[in-house]
C-alpha cells in the first residue's frame, strides 16, 4: 500500500499518489505529469483512475493528459459552470475500489460548486476513514476562499460551511490531506505544516472556530482576495483540457544578439530582486524564479511571447516549468549574461534603493513630485499603513499603471522589497524612470519606530 504527497513549488499545490493491488490512483495532478507514471511503475503500479477534487483556478489541470498516457478513467463533480470535456461526473455516494483501498465521494461545494472530497477507506481496517482528500474546501489552519460567485457570496460561503462540517463529521482520526499549502494565492492563513488531523484542525484552525453559520458567512463575505487575469484561462483550459506540457523544459539559449533581435511582448528577468535593481537590460521587468507563480499571471496574457534573463541555466529551467504550469507557454529562449552583456558596453538600468530615514525625510519635506506607493494587499495596509503613501496591489498595477503619472517619482514599498521590486521592475518596463525602492520597506519601518 502507497501514499506519496507531490508538491509543486511556486504553486504550492499538492497532488497524491495512492496505490494497492496492482492498482494507483491520482488525485489532483497538475500538467507536467509524467513523474506520477514514473512513480507508479517504479511501484508496480498501473493508474486507473484520476480524481479532480475541483475546476482548478491557479495551474492547468494534468487529469486529461494523464488520462491518454494510461487510460484511467477521470471523475469529476456536477455542477460546474461548464461541461468538462475529458470526465465522467463523480456525485455524493459514489465509491471506487484501488486495491484494498476504496475511495467514497463527498459532493462538497462552495469554493467552486463541482468541489468533492474523496474519503479514503482502508477495508481491512472498516472502523471509519482513515484519510480525506479536501481539496481546496480544507487547509491546514484555513479553508478555501469563495470569492468566485460574486453574485452569490452569502449563498457559496454557507455551501462552504456546510461542507466543511460534512467533512469534520468524518471524525476527529481522519488525516487531512488538501490540494495546497502555505504560499498558495488559494488561501491567506495556511500553516506552514503540511500534516494535519481532522480533530486538530476542529479543535485549532481558526475557520472553524465561530459559533454559528451566520458568523461564518459574514466572515467570508468580507474577505479581500485578488483574482489575476490568467484565473478566467485556467477555468477555460480546466474544462476544454489543456495539452500536454513541452517536453523539453528549458527555453533555447540565446545569444546577446539573438536576444536584441526578439520582438517580444515581455522581456522578463528572473534573477533576484537585488540583481534585478543593481543591473538590468533596458524594457525587461522582475519576476524572480520564486515569484513566477504569484505573479506572471497578473502581467503577462494568453498568447504573450516571453524571453527570459536568468543568472544560469537552471535558473531558466525553473522559470520555464513555473510558466508552463500555467500555460505561460510563448517562451523564445532564454538569456544568461548580464555582467557579460554590460561588459560588452550594453546600456543597462539600475533601480535605487533607500532606506527609512530617506522616505522619513521625503515624507517631513512634503515633495509635491514624490509619491510613496504601496504595493501590498488590501489585508496587510489595513494592519498597518505609513502615513502620506498611497496604495495600489502589486498586481494591478498590470492595468493601472495607465492612471501614473510619467514625471513623477515612485519609490515603491511592499513588507520587505521583494514585491516592490517586481512592482518597479514592471513600471519600468513601461516607460517610468523615476523609481525607487524602499529597501525593507514595512519591515524596516516597523523596526525604526517600534
Amino acid at each position: 500500500m502507497l501514499l506519496e504527497k507531490i508538491k509543486t513549488s511556486g504553486l504550492s499545490h499538492l497532488s497524491y499518489l495512492i496505490g494497492s493491488g496492482g492498482k494507483a490512483a491520482i488525485i489532483d495532478p497538475r500538467r507536467d505529469c509524467e513523474c506520477y507514471v514514473e512513480m507508479a511503475r517504479a511501484e508496480g503500479l498501473e493508474i486507473t483512475h484520476i480524481f479532480e477534487t475541483h475546476r482548478n483556478e491557479d495551474l492547468v489541470s494534468g487529469a486529461p493528459i494523464l488520462r491518454d498516457l494510461t487510460g484511467a478513467r477521470v471523475l469529476h463533480g456536477p455542477n460546474s459552470v461548464g461541461t468538462v470535456e475529458y470526465a465522467e461526473t463523480a456525485l455524493q455516494g459514489d465509491e471506487f475500489e484501488i486495491g484494498q483501498l476504496k475511495i467514497r465521494v463527498l459532493e462538497t461545494p462552495g469554493h467552486t460548486d463541482d468541489h468533492l472530497a474523496f474519503v479514503l477507506h482502508d477495508t481491512a481496517y472498516p472502523d471509519g476513514p482513515v484519510g480525506v482528500f479536501t481539496g481546496d474546501a480544507l487547509f491546514v489552519g484555513d479553508v478555501g476562499r469563495t470569492d468566485f460567485y460574486p453574485e452569490r457570496k452569502r449563498e457559496v460561503a454557507g455551501l462552504l460551511y456546510d461542507s466543511l462540517h460534512k467533512i469534520l463529521d468524518l471524525g476527529d482520526q481522519v488525516i487531512l490531506y488538501p490540494a495546497h499549502g502555505a504560499g498558495s494565492v488559494c488561501g491567506s492563513g495556511m500553516a506552514e505544516r503540511e500534516f494535519s488531523t481532522l480533530g486538530h484542525e476542529r479543535a485549532n484552525n481558526p475557520r472553524l472556530q465561530f459559533e454559528s453559520r451566520d458568523a461564518f458567512i459574514d466572515f467570508k463575505v468580507e474577505e479581500n482576495h485578488y483574482q489575476p487575469p490568467y484565473f478566467r484561462l485556467m477555468e477555460r483550459l480546466n474544462l476544454e483540457g489543456g495539452e500536454a506540457a513541452p517536453r523539453v523544459m528549458r527555453p533555447k539559449r540565446l545569444s546577446l544578439s539573438e536576444l536584441e533581435k526578439l520582438d517580444v511582448d515581455h522581456l522578463v528577468d528572473v534573477r533576484e530582486p537585488l540583481a534585478f535593481a543593481s543591473g538590468h537590460l533596458r524594457g525587461s521587468m522582475n519576476l524572480p524564479v520564486g515569484m513566477i507563480s504569484a505573479f506572471a499571471g497578473w502581467f503577462i496574457r494568453e498568447g504573450d511571447n516571453v524571453a527570459l534573463v536568468a543568472s544560469d541555466e537552471d535558473q531558466l529551467e525553473a522559470a520555464m516549468t513555473h510558466l508552463v504550469r500555467i500555460a505561460l507557454d510563448n517562451i523564445e529562449g532564454g538569456y544568461v549574461g548580464v555582467v557579460p552583456a554590460a561588459a560588452q558596453g550594453k546600456a543597462m538600468r539600475t533601480i535605487p534603493m533607500i532606506g527609512t530615514d530617506e522616505v522619513e525625510r521625503r515624507l517631513e519635506s512634503d515633495e509635491r513630485d514624490w509619491t510613496l506607493l504601496d504595493v501590498r494587499d488590501a489585508d496587510e495596509r489595513a494592519q498597518n499603513a505609513i502615513e502620506g503613501s498611497e496604495h495600489i496591489y502589486v498586481g494591478e498595477l498590470n492595468e493601472q499603471y495607465h492612471d501614473l503619472d510619467l514625471s513623477q517619482h515612485y519609490t515603491l514599498m511592499c513588507a520587505s522589497g521583494m514585491r516592490a521590486t517586481v512592482a518597479a521592475g514592471w513600471l519600468a518596463s513601461r516607460g517610468f524612470e523615476k523609481l525607487d525602492v524602499y529597501l525593507g520597506s514595512m519591515g524596516a519601518w516597523k523596526a525604526a519606530h517600534d
